[in-house]
């Protein structure tokens, strides 16, 4: 059974830093590439984020550019986004999920994504 789960959220002033974990387990870590996504209120889920399986592609969405880093370990089956200089727009409930690629890129669109964590929430105050 595959079982994704986020961590790491919580709240913070805006200009801070939060570093978002996502553990993977039921699955081969490394034939997956893995992604970001969030949900503000109100608003369509969008991706943040994403990296390949082996690591060397990553994308990110322009908003985050330059600010958001992500990272994996494939040895911890383990996902990371180091969000730094966050804006109150950066609030919203933040979510991972496998893709099963090894094509060796990775893309936002949801349906690529069969797995994906409850989420964990970021709330940057201004």
């Amino acid at each position: 059974q595959v079982q994704v789960v986020e961590s790491g959220g919580g709240l913070v002033q805006a200009g801070g830093s939060l570093r978002l974990s996502c553990t993977a387990s039921g699955l081969t870590f490394d034939n997956y590439a893995m992604g970001w996504f969030r949900q503000a209120p109100g608003k369509e889920r969008e991706g943040v984020s994403c990296i390949s399986w082996s690591g060397y592609y990553t994308s990110y969405t322009d908003v985050v550019k330059g600010r958001f880093t992500i990272s994996r370990d494939n040895a911890k089956n383990t996902l990371y986004l180091q969000m730094n200089s966050l804006k109150p727009e950066d609030t919203a409930m933040y979510y991972c999920a496998a893709d099963r690629d090894t094509s060796g890129t990775c893309g936002f669109s949801e349906t690529r994504y069969p797995y994906w964590g409850q989420g964990t929430q970021v709330t940057v105050s201004s």
